[in-house]
């Protein structure tokens, strides 16, 4: 017997496309038939291929003054809002989850597998460093916000008991469900089109950081360590809050281009002299992509960037958050540039295909499943379809005798 379950996709928000919306866009490929839900849809009509055209089932914050500009703002409110979302009609529920997706209500017969992207880094191990990059250290607004988010982690503990499964996107966020929410995961590394890179061993005398320009990525300490070198030229591609501030802190041979497409992106990813990441991210795709373009990574040495990137042979590491460490660092690549070899920066690249994701995915849900159903006395999904195919689906097989 075959079933198709009933799916529901939840995501935090659809505000832009990221690393968390390139993951969902994968998940949707696999789960096409699913219905798609999430605190607030502000993509505009042009740019929502990558979720397919679906409609989208959004929260009560979505209609709430100013939420296109400052949604973040809301944040004491998302928690009530995303478990206002009734899904029992659900087989199945995924969460897409770096904030509060995976806090949706589910009952004891609903399978909920959560992409955990990672715990709320604000309520959790970042939350001193949050609160100083916002200034929110004594006074009545500081004590207000760390109320309210000692609220959200009592709150973000407690959600983490409806999950049956977790995914984490990284063995670093693996740890930190682990010390969070006390639970054990599963690492299925995001999905990376490599296949959109083209392999360039010819490169240009410049070198290249891109990423949303906010407090956390530290863009700022790699502007202001080529400060120090300015026989170095540095191209920054990318917008955000910290824009300003990175401008003044710019010197004369560094090149900030704003927020730039795709093509140009990549332009720059394959003529750069290596790719400059300085943020502790949770997985980080771009070190990936400048990989599969035969560009090297200078990236700092904790977080996601320990599994994508190999000292050494596609990049190395600086220790410190810090400009000097930033400009050893450079010194150091520059001593053994012509050693790294563009084949084997492509080669590693390749370990993070979107093939491999939706292989590995759809292994992790189809055990999930089985499992999940197989248990006596458990209801069966509702509807009930026969269909096969090499085509990933949300269509599971489970045999007659678990059923």
């Amino acid at each position: 017997m075959t079933t198709t379950l009933r799916t529901a996709i939840v995501h935090d928000w659809l505000v832009t496309y990221g690393g968390a919306e390139r993951m969902l866009e994968e998940i949707l490929r696999l789960f096409p038939n699913a219905d798609l839900y999430a605190l607030y849809d502000f993509i505009p009509a042009g740019q929502r291929d990558f979720i397919r055209n679906k409609p989208v089932t959004t929260s009560f914050l979505q209609r709430f003054p100013f939420a296109r500009r400052n949604y973040r703002s809301y944040l004491p409110l998302m928690p009530l809002a995303v478990e206002q979302f009734d899904l029992s009609q659900y087989d199945l529920v995924i969460s897409s989850s770096f904030a509060v997706a995976k806090g949706v209500i589910t009952g004891p017969d609903q399978l909920h597998i959560c992409v955990c992207y990672s715990p709320m880094r604000y309520a959790w191990d970042l939350t001193h460093q949050y609160l100083r990059q916002a200034k929110l250290i004594r006074g009545p607004r500081a004590w207000l916000a760390k109320y309210i988010l000692h609220r959200l982690r009592i709150w973000d503990y407690r959600t983490a008991c409806g999950v049956d499964q977790f995914i984490a996107i990284s063995d670093f966020i693996a740890r930190r469900i682990k010390k969070v929410y006390g639970r054990d995961s599963t690492i299925i590394y995001p999905p990376v089109d490599c296949a959109a890179f083209e392999l360039c061993p010819h490169k240009d005398d410049f070198y290249l950081t891109a990423s949303r320009l906010v407090p956390y990525k530290r863009v700022d300490l790699i502007v202001a360590a080529f400060a120090s070198l300015p026989d170095r030229r540095l191209v920054v591609i990318g917008d955000g809050p910290e824009f300003e501030s990175i401008r003044r802190l710019a010197g004369p041979n560094v090149t900030l281009l704003d927020r730039q497409s795709m093509e140009v992106l990549k332009d720059h990813l394959q003529r750069a002299k290596a790719f400059l990441f300085a943020a502790e991210e949770d997985f980080g795709i771009l070190p990936v992509e400048a990989q599969a373009c035969g560009t090297p990574v200078i990236a700092f040495g904790k977080g996601g960037a320990l599994e994508t990137v190999r000292d050494g042979i596609t990049g190395l590491f600086f220790s410190e958050q810090t400009p000097p460490s930033v400009i050893d660092a450079i010194h150091r690549f520059e001593s053994i540039q012509d050693r790294l070899d563009p084949a084997a920066m492509r080669a590693n690249a390749e370990r993070f295909s979107s093939a491999r994701f939706q292989a590995e995915f759809k292994r992790f849900v189809d055990t999930a499943i089985q499992t999940h159903f197989a248990r006596p006395g458990r209801p069966q999904p509702h509807r009930l379809i026969l269909k096969s195919g090499v085509e990933v689906t949300e269509e599971i097989e489970l045999s007659s005798r678990q059923t």
